[in-house]
């Protein structure tokens, strides 16, 4: 029915109507500001006009880029002009709406050029950032500036760093250094994941959830944080049962790094390490609830530092390709034994790296079973390490109950063996 009425309607009507409502939604909102008979530059009449303005200018150089920026410049020269005496009235003056009439004027010139979304996109886009403003001006009470810096860190490590590193095998290992450094990528990404989790819950969920969390950065550092504040003998359920949750969490971590490098060595682990994520963590949670909530000292004392820290990157790396290397000199000249005692070592220590190269290695240098099986072990490993870890720093029933449970878990770890 409006088919036949849309096409009688000349193209540039519809540009211009467009362009009106779209020019009209910004001098709507700009239009708030002189409430109270406080006079600014612009409203639901002035924007419009700058809209109209974009859009003839554009219509007039037959969409020439010199004749548009022309254009843009003097729109540009009369909205410093506005700006130059908004100063002269209030110094601390803002420049949003100043902006926000460029804006406009651009949005004529994407019409007119057939650019239909992204001028719809570009207004709505700058609706959101002009009605929030109390919000996003509340972010800079609210995120540190440490936070922006290890944020800054991670993009350096991901988008600026990652896409340069040469992607090819070099040397006699076979070292892959993009597939090094995208190792470092997704260990750093998955431990800074599980930090901003804590942060943002914060207190909320107890020394369980941050516990949990807290697995996913390291249930290592969990276990000897834990520890040392359960050493006053206080709430032994309440620590016990969230080492045991964090040791748990860490077999669903170690899924979770494997799966994007190796999917069928990942398939080949994920029924058994499933069940090892799910039976800590509910026996866990039902020993803590023996306790009850922990309070906010406790849950303080679950959450780790940040994990973003170039240096430890890069440290990471040389870990991991020495892994890499060791792997390989294991199963050339020591074969299955030798794998298993380097899995069982590294458990003494941090256990990712190893993953990872085993991860690498598994369907080129080592066998799917081979590799899936040096990770059990060495997971294993690393649970009665985590105990022997909670009985030195914790001591008293903490210590005992924690190593007893998480011995237990790292026999139950080796169960897979059997079946793999």
């Amino acid at each position: 029915m409006f088919h036949p009425l849309l096409a009688a309607v000349p193209p540039e009507a519809l540009n211009l109507g467009l362009v009106l409502f779209l020019s009209f939604l910004i001098g709507l909102e700009r239009e708030e500001l002189k409430r109270g008979g406080k006079r600014v530059f612009g409203g639901v009449r002035t924007f419009p006009l700058l809209g109209l303005v974009g859009y003839v200018v554009s219509l007039l150089s037959n969409g020439n880029i010199l004749g548009m920026l022309l254009g843009f410049l003097v729109v540009g020269a009369f909205m410093l002009v506005s700006y130059l005496h908004k100063l002269q009235q209030t110094p601390d003056a803002g420049i949003t709406t100043e902006l926000s009439g460029l804006v406009v004027y651009l949005v004529g010139a994407l019409v007119y050029t057939g650019h239909l979304w992204f001028a719809c996109a570009l207004v709505v886009v700058s609706l959101l950032l002009l009605e929030l403003k109390e919000g996003l001006e509340g972010l800079t009470q609210r995120i540190r500036p440490e936070e922006v810096a290890a944020f800054t860190k991670f993009l350096l490590l991901s988008a600026v760093i990652l896409p340069m590193v040469p992607n090819r095998d070099i040397g006699l290992f076979r070292i892959n250094p993009f597939k090094t450094w995208l190792v470092v990528v997704a260990v750093s990404g998955v431990s800074y994941a599980s930090y901003l989790l804590l942060k943002v819950l914060k207190e909320r969920g107890g020394i369980f959830l941050s516990a949990i969390l807290g697995g996913f950065y390291s249930s290592t550092v969990v276990t000897v944080v834990l520890g040392k504040r359960a050493a006053g003998g206080q709430r032994p359920h309440e620590y016990t049962g969230s080492i045991l949750a964090a040791s748990g969490v860490m077999y669903l971590k170690i899924l979770l790094l494997v799966w994007p490098f190796n999917r069928a060595l990942a398939v080949a682990l994920a029924p058994w390490f499933l069940l090892l994520t799910a039976l800590p963590v509910i026996a866990g949670g039902i020993i803590y609830r023996r306790h009850g909530p922990g309070g906010a000292e406790a849950a303080e004392a679950a959450r780790p530092q940040n994990p973003l820290e170039l240096r430890a990157a890069f440290f990471f790396a040389a870990v991991f390709v020495a892994m890499l290397v060791v792997t390989q000199l294991a199963v050339t000249y020591l074969g299955r034994g030798g794998v298993y005692s380097v899995a069982t070592l590294m458990g003494l220590t941090d256990v990712t790296p190893f993953i990872m190269g085993m991860t690498h290695s598994a369907g080129l240098s080592t066998t799917l079973h081979l590799a899936a099986c040096s990770i059990a072990v060495s997971a294993a490993s690393n649970n009665l390490v985590k105990g022997l870890y909670a009985y030195a720093f914790a001591k008293g029933r903490t210590g005992l109950w924690s190593l007893a449970l998480l011995a237990g878990l790292a026999l139950l770890g080796l169960l897979p063996l059997i079946w793999i």
